[in-house]
């Protein structure tokens, strides 16, 4: 790991330490937690915002979708 140096402002350091405390973890260990969180649903997000874009760009065709509902329909008992 390497050591960085992060500015926070009064009011957002009180609350990263209360939450630290809370989830009984240091100061640390919750801003890396939160970053990996965050950085997930960016490219959470990033991805979703490709696939609108894809669906945008070539909109399915009307009843396409109807070649695979046999395949999602459960089996007759």
């Amino acid at each position: 790991m390497q050591t960085i140096q992060v500015v926070l402002d009064k009011q957002l350091l009180e609350a990263t330490d209360r939450a630290a405390r809370r989830t009984k973890r240091n100061r640390s260990a919750l801003v890396r937690d939160a970053l990996r969180e965050h950085l997930h649903r960016l490219e959470l997000r990033s991805k979703e915002n490709r696939d609108h874009e894809g669906y945008r760009n070539q909109p399915q065709r009307q009843r396409e979708s109807e070649l695979w509902e046999t395949e999602a329909a459960w089996p007759a008992e």
